[in-house]
């Protein structure tokens, strides 16, 4: 019996070996076998990581300057208008003088003598012609008495005759005595014609023209030695300081020489030279602002002129006008005038890296949502690693600086986190 149970133990495991090299057969098999296959899907689209930063206005530099010269707004040269010796001087060179102050005084007595001998031939004429006047008034006068006395006359003679003319015809009167009385009213009635004639040509011709002008001509000699008298006083033709004064008392002086030079100081001039470039940053200003080296103040100044073309120096002349009350400007001194402002300097700048640059064209651009915009910009003024933008962009946009070198227009980003 116990042999019968050992054959089919051994007989069990035999089929049982060969059960399970059976099965790893069969699961090599199903190992081996390639997966099955499936639906194929799109790749999914890797978009590009970009930086952004807002676009500000930032100061882009310091004010624009000129050097400029400080200068007299008027030069002027005092001219005597009148000859003579100088009497007094009462201003030296350097010194301030209001218009119409007295500089110099000339002697004035050949002047005063031409005025008094002017003076009595004034009232010599003057008397000349007041008699002449009453003299030809009274010969008027008394022409017009005449003849009103000579019509009288006449009117009673006329009547003498009409009554004789009846008495010739009568017979009372003889032909003689009536021609007689006849001629006698024609020599009356030529007598008055003849006053009358008269008269007429003396309302008609100015018979004191001679003496008129004679009048005239001393009165005029009056006013002229009046003129001169005064001319010996030099006044001051305008206000400022006197530069040149080369004379001195004693000298004898003729007209039109010149006794001094005088530059007007308030308002004064500040003048510069510009370029083509610099002149078009002064182009539709009212003002600038300008100071002087080693001084803190600084000033604005009305543009009084600025050159439409440029000058024999091949530039722009700029002038400013300031009031000078103070007399702290002076001509000679220097200025730095600002072209620009403190305010013209803060514009809306972008880094420099942030451009892109193709050809001769420049480029940045801009984030709107998740797609970006290619703009194409003008660039101004560069300060180290920032640049001013003058047109395509503005204030407060979102401006790509990292990842913009490899972007297209239109293009869909995500933002770097």
């Amino acid at each position: 019996m116990n042999t019968l149970f050992l054959s089919k133990t051994k007989q069990t495991a035999k089929w049982a070996a060969v059960i399970l090299l059976s099965s790893a057969l069969a699961a090599g098999c199903t190992a081996a076998q390639p997966p099955a296959k499936t639906e194929d899907k799109p790749a999914e689209v890797q978009l590009k990581t970009v930086k952004v930063s807002k676009i500000e206005k930032q100061k882009i530099g310091d004010p624009i300057e000129q050097v400029a010269d400080v200068a007299s707004s008027i030069q002027m040269d005092v001219v005597a208008k009148g000859g003579g010796d100088i009497l007094e001087i009462l201003k030296k060179r350097g010194d301030y003088a209001e218009q119409g102050e007295v500089l110099v005084k000339l002697d004035p007595t050949d002047v005063q003598l031409s005025k008094e001998k002017a003076a009595v031939a004034v009232r010599g004429s003057e008397l000349q012609l007041s008699k002449s006047k009453e003299d030809l008034a009274n010969s008027k006068q008394e022409l017009k008495n005449g003849i009103a006395k000579t019509e009288a006359s006449l009117k009673d003679l006329e009547k003498t005759y009409n009554k004789m003319k009846n008495d010739y015809d009568l017979g009372l009167v003889t032909k003689i005595q009536l021609e007689q009385t006849e001629t006698q009213l024609g020599n009356m009635r030529l007598d008055i014609q003849s006053s009358q004639d008269k008269l007429k040509t003396l309302e008609s011709t100015n018979s004191l023209a001679a003496l008129e002008q004679q009048a005239q001509s001393s009165s005029l000699s009056l006013r002229e030695a009046d003129r001169a008298l005064g001319n010996l006083e030099i006044k001051a033709p305008t206000s400022g300081v006197i530069t040149d004064l080369p004379i001195d008392v004693g000298m004898t002086i003729p007209v039109g020489f010149k006794v001094a030079q005088m530059q007007k100081l308030d308002p004064i001039k500040i003048k510069a030279e510009l370029t083509e470039a610099t002149a078009q940053l002064v182009r539709g200003k009212s003002e600038l602002t300008f100071y002087v080296p080693g001084s803190v103040d600084k000033t604005k100044g009305k543009i009084s002129y600025l050159s439409d073309v440029m000058g024999s120096q091949k530039s722009y002349s700029l002038e400013l006008e300031v009031p000078n009350q103070d007399k702290k400007l002076k001509p000679g001194m220097k200025a730095q005038v600002q072209l620009t402002e403190e305010t013209d300097q803060v514009v809306v700048s972008v880094p420099t890296l942030s451009v892109v640059r193709e050809g001769g064209d420049t480029f940045v651009y801009i984030l709107n949502g998740d797609t970006v915009e290619r703009r194409k910009v003008s660039l101004g003024r560069l300060n180290e690693t920032v640049q001013e933008v003058t047109s395509g962009v503005k204030e407060g946009e979102q401006l790509v600086v990292s990842g913009q070198h490899q972007l297209k227009d239109k293009e869909k980003v995500q933002l770097a986190k």
